[in-house]
């Protein structure tokens, strides 16, 4: 039976352009050919509303699905994108599912806790729709909590997104010991699928010291593509579109398809994975502190 490959955005330092990537790689898988499912898993449904949903459209949540047992397929909102790929010219009729969050998801943490394998709970529903979709994205909340855990439990990969800046460095450590907490305890097939840089303006000495700090600690990890520092990125999610409907010729829409790629490669590729996983492990518990690499200030 077919079941899709599932991977949480992860970082608990906000502003990382974290909600921005799950929605644009989610648009770039769909472009692809892909049949996708984003899971909004943030209170503040940042990404329910990049959709361009309103408040009225939901009737049911994510809240619902690990709270009620509702079955997940009930809680899926199916979107059109009207997506033009520079590269054909071409308008694209493309869909995407989303399982919305909303403001009642905020206390979520304190009532699933009270449950039997409350960190099993999303992986449970999730599994419930594998086979509807090829890709399944969560947008973790910015904390390392219960939720957090659910994603990385459900998940095969996780990705992080960087803002390439000084101080979005020193978060890492705390994202990477959640991880492998998790890793050893709870879901030991999840794979460390990379590193995304994000808002990189390669005319700043610190974009391109902070990415190359990133090379040498993670090597590899760290994504070939970075997320250009785009005014069209912090647009499109007033308008509720994604980047290829709102402008196809930016750079945005460039990096972010290119993105997918790559994303869709090593998701595909996670079984291949095993060889290098200890490797990763050593390149990142044994590397000097940010601080020391980059210069204490």
């Amino acid at each position: 039976m077919h079941r899709s490959a599932a991977a949480a955005f992860l970082n608990h330092k906000g502003g990382v352009g974290k909600t921005t990537s799950v929605m644009n790689i989610g648009a770039g898988l769909a472009i692809l050919g892909n049949r996708v499912l984003l899971v909004d898993l943030d209170p503040q449904g940042h990404l329910t509303r990049f959709l361009g949903i309103e408040r009225g459209e939901i009737r049911k949540t994510i809240y619902d699905v690990l709270s009620g047992g509702l079955h997940p397929r009930d809680a899926v909102i199916t979107k059109t994108l009207r997506a033009r790929v520079h590269m054909d010219g071409c308008d694209n009729e493309l869909s995407i599912s989303l399982i919305p969050c909303g403001m009642e998801f905020a206390n979520a943490e304190v009532l699933l806790s009270r449950t039997s394998q409350c960190e099993f709970l999303l992986k449970k529903a999730i599994d419930q729709v594998r086979s509807d979709y090829d890709f399944i994205l969560f947008d973790c909340s910015p904390s390392l909590g219960l939720i957090s855990t659910n994603a990385l439990v459900a998940a095969q990969t996780v990705f992080i997104p960087v803002q390439t800046e000084y101080l979005a460095l020193h978060s890492l450590d705390d994202v990477m010991t959640k991880i492998y907490s998790v890793m050893a305890q709870l879901n030991p097939d999840l794979d460390i699928g990379g590193l995304i840089a994000t808002r990189f303006d390669g005319r700043k000495v610190l974009s391109r010291t902070v990415v190359q700090s990133m090379r040498e600690r993670f090597g590899a990890l760290l994504f070939d593509t970075m997320i250009r520092d785009n005014i069209v990125l912090a647009e499109s999610p007033s308008v509720g579109k994604d980047v290829f409907s709102y402008r196809p010729r930016s750079f945005g829409a460039e990096d972010y398809l290119k993105l997918a790629e790559e994303v869709m490669d090593r998701m595909s590729a996670s079984t291949s994975h095993e060889a290098a996983g200890d490797e990763r492990v050593e390149t990142y518990a044994g590397a000097s502190t940010w601080g020391s690499m980059l210069g204490d200030e």
